[in-house]
């Protein structure tokens, strides 16, 4: 026996000692040594400040990443909605406004052409009742400046119908002396336009003549058609219904 197996034998319950046990101390050492780098990182995350995280990368804006998408140049959904709805109001904008002045100026134009319908109309009403009496107010005495007057103040049809027939008529009126006087009761525009009117008359004529020593009254209805030629008002129909 050498001095080193009497060393061995002499420590207190070294019969008892096995291989796994005398490791055990240096796998203990181990583990010790693991545990303490395995705290260390833990450790670290407990000293970091409350709500932060290492997965996060730091933001220099401070913000949302939506908000700061907006602050940097880009559009949210209700601005991008809100630019589009802004773009299809303008050019609807400008139809009510194109349609606003167009009504305005159609309704201008027929209230132009209204007044001047009812220009026409009266003007043609008050030479329509001038010509009513100069048609049956007749004198045997002075049939000339009768007729002239008449076919003065005609033209068209009833102009050509009165000269065809005034020498006969000048010749009935001479054999019986015969006189009248056209008075207009009434008068009023049937239709109108700018340049022709009818007009509906209610007359009364007082006729004398050498077969009858009383005046007679004839009450006639009238239709008169007034024509604007060359700034005047002529009567181009006359008709008794």
């Amino acid at each position: 026996m050498s001095d080193t197996d009497t060393a061995v034998d002499a420590r207190p319950g070294a019969e008892d000692e096995s291989p796994a046990a005398a490791a055990k101390p240096a796998l203990d050492k181990g583990a010790t040594q693991k545990g303490d780098a395995a705290e260390q990182p833990a450790q670290s995350e407990a000293a970091k400040p409350a709500g932060s995280t290492a997965a996060k990368p730091a933001d220099p804006a401070g913000g949302t990443p939506a908000e700061n998408a907006t602050a940097g140049g880009g559009e949210t959904r209700g601005a991008v909605l809100l630019r589009i709805a802004r773009k299809a109001i303008l050019p609807v904008t400008a139809l009510i406004a194109v349609a606003a002045i167009t009504a305005a100026i159609v309704l201008g134009l027929q209230l132009r052409d209204e007044r001047k319908v009812d220009a026409a109309g009266d003007a043609a009403l008050a030479a329509a009742k001038s010509y009513a009496v100069t048609l049956t107010s007749v004198d045997s005495n002075n049939l000339d400046a009768g007729f002239t007057a008449v076919l003065d103040g005609s033209t068209g049809e009833f102009r050509d119908m009165y000269t065809r027939s005034s020498g006969q008529l000048r010749q009935l009126l001479l054999e019986n002396k015969a006189t009248g006087k056209g008075t207009v009761l009434d008068a009023a525009v049937k239709s109108a336009t700018e340049t022709e009117v009818e007009v509906l008359l209610f007359i009364d004529q007082t006729v004398t003549n050498a077969a009858s020593a009383d005046p007679r009254v004839d009450r006639s209805r009238v239709e008169m058609t007034m024509r604007l030629v060359d700034g005047r008002w002529l009567a181009s129909r006359v008709y008794l219904p």
